[in-house]
């Protein structure tokens, strides 16, 4: 009885803290970090400043809580569509596997773009985002890494890590447009080409309509 109310407790808690987070995401995306209240997030998912509490000490971490959430998915899709082709990586397969399952919201952009300002006035924060990048730039290079020998990488970008590098560049670069123009299907088509065109010798590249 004892175990079973726990769990009720626990489950209850887990939904409260993703419908805080989920209203969050939405309070951020419209208004912006900097513009943002406690008491509009408890707002917008039905909660009180106790339900808050019990879940967040402050808005910050709220907020590193949601970017984690979103940026840990990211990661998990690259490194899901990288992962296909057994040892013979298949560059513009994969190419195309990444660009069609990668997350290109605009209001995750404007969250995500809210706490890199954010990250560049607080060193702590700023490490944080710095090991996420890290992650997910490791887990690139290492699927390029294990593919040596089946795949050959342009000489340009050195190592795997050099090419897991420019990839992510590439996305950045690509979201930062989307951020202004809110074509999702050019920027998917453009980071199509930029990627097959890095990693490749450019003759698989994909024309973009």
């Amino acid at each position: 009885m004892v175990e079973e109310t726990a769990r009720r407790v626990t489950r209850r808690r887990a939904r409260t803290r993703a419908n805080l987070l989920d209203a969050a995401f939405a309070v951020f995306a419209a208004k912006g970090f900097g513009r943002v209240s406690i008491e509009e997030v408890c707002e917008a998912a039905g909660y009180s400043r106790g339900a808050f509490y019990s879940n967040f000490a402050t808005l910050d971490e709220l907020f590193f809580a949601l970017y984690r959430e979103r940026a840990d998915l990211i990661a998990s899709q690259v490194a899901d569509a990288l992962a296909q082709d057994g040892p013979d990586l298949d560059v513009p397969a994969s190419v195309d596997r990444v660009t069609e399952v990668l997350l290109l919201d605009v209001d995750w952009l404007l969250v995500k773009t809210d706490f890199l300002v954010h990250a560049a006035r607080e060193p702590a924060v700023a490490q944080a985002l710095l090991d996420h990048r890290t992650r997910l730039r490791e887990a690139i290079a290492d699927r390029l890494f294990r593919a040596r020998g089946h795949t050959e990488l342009p000489a340009v970008l050195g190592d795997a890590d050099g090419a897991a590098r420019a990839v992510v560049a590439a996305y950045d670069g690509v979201t930062t447009q989307l951020l202004l123009d809110r074509d999702v299907d050019a920027a998917r088509g453009w980071l199509k080409q930029l990627l097959t065109a890095l990693l490749t010798d450019g003759s698989g590249t994909p024309e973009v309509s």
